[in-house]
């Protein structure tokens, strides 16, 4: 009803307002009235008031405008340029852009968060090559975040910490520029934190510089990180103690000197409660943390073996983790490389046994330091070896040595092998019947194979032959073997023929004999003295049977040969 009446009411009004100016004239004497009209003078003054306050609001909202408009752009640049760095095409481009002189400023940013990215899209970039990283430090921009990184909050933190690791891992001269800067006392003090993901940025960055060389882990020792490195593997996030153990896997791993400080810290026992943890990763940086250890000498790969390590890192030999494995078999190896006593130990454990299968069970690198560990153990005693003949080792290390393709791997097989087969004959042999001799020299004489290979592969030979009575093994060698080898096969039948009739009767029947005098050695050499060894053990009719010429010097006797008449 109002809706419907409201125009009749404007309309009487507009009426009246058109009459007022002809009362007016027509009564002179009343006053004139104000007109209410929205056009009037009254309001208008009113607005003309209003003006000035209106238009310095107006004029603040535009100055803050452009301020918010800034620093919208300044937050998209940082946030695209570090989305940009995560694709490796985009890096070159970015480079070439002087991205580095203009993400510097925005670290010093009066806007956290455009910080923080700014740090990432470092990091990221850093984390590329070696040049980006040196750009990182010619640019200054290194004392800006270990000034930020004490400052700042927790994502700051993480983010800075970013950057310094990814700067320092590609080089010792990196590195190096990051401790110069002072970095390496903020990082400690960043290991307090209590943000958990604050000392793991700061537990990655301490272990990367830590990493390169011994100079540089004494000065992140210096700083005091390893005894909070060793509360950190007490935390309880499973990343942070990945990082903490890795850290001090590359601290321990320069020296002994080193290693001893980690192991005075007390990290040892924590180290050893956690190999049974379900997390692979973190089984996998345990493992390697105690391998550094145990591996600069016997007091301290004692030390790890008396944490009770034995039999439960065996366990670690069958994890699905292939890289478990590994460490696992590196950490025995370690172990077994320093004494017999404590080669016998990891025997007496079922280690040798365990190591065995788990090289069966693998291929490429992840076996290599199963096969040194088996070489390492048999080389301490002849019963050592034996232990590792009776559980099947030989058989093993050949197949490694005639499948695997890498010429690093079979030549750390061939060396295994020589250890075992050096002892006695009876070691000898057990290698021998493999056929493992024929692949040796093969591998021996390879052109293709490498310098290491041919000559490990020489010396698991000789190893072998010097000790090898077993003589269908060796009677091959005869007619394949380059000279510096058939010597040592050719004084092997001089010592074995002598006492063996039956051997004797074999060796003229293959062919042995009538090989051995084809054979051109130098008068009064090791080799000629080798072969009359060997035919001094049969009548002179036989040995000049089988000589060269013989059958022509017969013939020479048929032609002057003069037949009996009646």
């Amino acid at each position: 009803v109002a809706f419907r009446f409201r125009p009749v009411a404007r309309e009487t009004r507009v009426h009246r307002e058109k009459r007022l100016p002809s009362e007016a004239e027509s009564s002179p004497r009343s006053p004139p009235r104000r007109s209410r009209r929205p056009g009037a003078d009254g309001p208008r003054r009113r607005r003309a008031g209003r003006g000035p306050r209106a238009a310095g609001a107006m004029s603040q909202r535009q100055v803050l405008q452009v301020f918010e408009q800034y620093q919208k752009a300044r937050t998209q640049f940082v946030q695209m340029v570090a989305e940009l760095a995560t694709r490796p095409q985009n890096i070159e481009t970015l480079q070439n852009a002087g991205v580095m002189s203009l993400l510097r400023p925005l670290l010093l940013d009066v806007v956290p968060t455009i910080q923080q990215t700014a740090a990432l899209a470092l990091g990221r970039l850093a984390n590329y090559n070696d040049d980006l990283a040196e750009a990182v430090v010619k640019g200054d921009i290194l004392p800006q975040l270990v000034y930020s990184l004490a400052e700042q909050n927790r994502f700051y933190k993480k983010a800075a910490a970013f950057v310094l690791r990814a700067v320092g891992k590609h080089s010792p001269q990196l590195a190096q520029a990051i401790v110069d800067c002072g970095a390496l006392d903020t990082l400690v003090i960043c290991l307090e934190d209590f943000d958990p993901g604050v000392k793991e940025a700061a537990a990655w960055a301490l272990g990367y510089i830590a990493r390169h060389n011994a100079e540089l882990s004494q000065a992140v020792v210096d700083a005091g990180a390893v005894p909070l490195l060793v509360l950190c593997i007490q935390e309880p996030e499973i990343a942070l103690k990945r990082i903490a153990a890795s850290a001090l896997s590359d601290i321990s791993k320069h020296s002994p000197e080193l290693a001893q400080t980690v192991v005075d810290a007390g990290a040892i026992a924590h180290l050893a409660q956690m190999i049974l943890n379900p997390d692979s990763k973190l089984k996998r940086q345990v493992l390697s943390a105690l391998s550094q250890i145990a591996k600069h000498s016997v007091d301290l790969a004692e030390m790890v073996v008396e944490a009770e390590i034995f039999p439960v890192v065996l366990t670690c030999l069958k994890d699905k983790d292939e890289y478990v494995k590994k460490n696992a078999s590196t950490l025995i190896r370690e172990i077994a490389k320093h004494t017999p006593e404590l080669s016998q130990l990891i025997v007496n454990a079922g280690g040798v046994a365990a190591v065995i299968d788990c090289i069966g069970s693998c291929k490429g690198n992840i076996r290599l330091p199963g096969i040194m560990m088996l070489g390492y153990v048999a080389a301490h005693s002849e019963n050592l070896a034996m232990a590792v003949i009776i559980s099947k080792g030989v058989p093993q290390l050949s197949v490694c040595l005639s499948e695997e393709p890498e010429d690093h791997i079979k030549a750390a097989a061939a060396w295994a092998l020589g250890q075992i087969g050096r002892h006695t004959p009876e070691h000898a042999r057990a290698v021998a019947v493999t056929n493992t001799l024929p692949v040796l020299l093969s591998l021996y004489m390879s052109t293709e194979s490498s310098e290491d290979l041919q000559v490990k592969s020489k010396k698991a030979i000789k190893n072998i032959l010097q000790k090898c009575t077993y003589l269908p093994a060796l009677e091959p060698f005869l007619y394949d073997a380059p000279p510096n080898i058939l010597k040592h096969v050719v004084g092997q039948f001089s010592k074995v023929l002598p006492h063996d009739s039956k051997a004797r009767r074999l060796f003229v029947t293959s062919g042995g004999l009538k090989k051995v005098q084809e054979i051109k050695a130098e008068p009064g050499s090791l080799l000629q003295e080798y072969i009359n060894s060997i035919n001094n053990c049969y009548p002179e009719e036989i040995v000049r049977y089988y000589s060269p010429g013989y059958s022509d010097t017969l013939l020479q006797r048929v032609d002057s040969y003069q037949p009996l008449t009646n």
